[in-house]
């Protein structure tokens, strides 16, 4: 019997779930760049962000969120509207299992709706893992910044990966 998972926007409910799965990746990995667990407000400041923008959770059936994730502006200035950043965390134990492109393909969907046509991807170069899921998932490196970043004294470049979603119609 397969799994099933509900996708759906995020709510201000899921604020407890998802900053426990974000904390992991603070704690545990180069994926989430703050150097210490953030709280409560931090959900409020990562909601305003992407005000918007598309998200997505993924439920259980039985309502557990085992990963989250949304786009925001790349630039607030009008000239980038239509490209955008993403963002997106899978609870431990569930990789591996689609659900990061099944997330991807939904924020896809809703970004061409808003006249996204460009999102862009901002991965440590510690972070092998998303470089990978992101190069399976149509997109390409486009720049890296040198020892830019530094997490428990360990320094890190800051690898810019980008998928076109559309194509701008011409003399746009």
């Amino acid at each position: 019997m397969r799994d099933e998972y509900v996708f759906s926007a995020i709510s201000p409910g899921d604020s407890g779930e998802i900053i426990d799965i974000f904390n992991y990746y603070i704690e545990h990995s180069f994926a989430a760049y703050p150097q210490h667990p953030v709280g409560e407000v931090f959900f409020g400041m990562m909601m305003a962000q992407c005000n918007h923008y598309p998200s997505v959770t993924v439920k259980t059936d039985s309502g557990k969120i085992v990963g989250f994730g949304l786009l925001h502006a790349h630039n607030p200035m009008p000239a980038f509207s239509r490209t955008a950043e993403v963002t997106y965390f899978i609870r431990p134990g569930m990789t591996g299992k689609g659900l990061g492109t099944r997330m991807l393909a939904c924020l896809e969907s809703e970004a061409k709706i808003r006249n996204i046509s460009v999102i862009l991807a901002n991965i440590s170069s510690k972070n092998t893992g998303s470089i990978r899921f992101h190069q399976r998932n149509g997109f390409v490196e486009c720049g890296r910044f040198r020892n830019v970043g530094e997490k428990n004294n360990v320094i890190f470049d800051t690898v810019w990966m980008q998928k076109e979603i559309s194509t701008p119609a011409p003399g746009t």
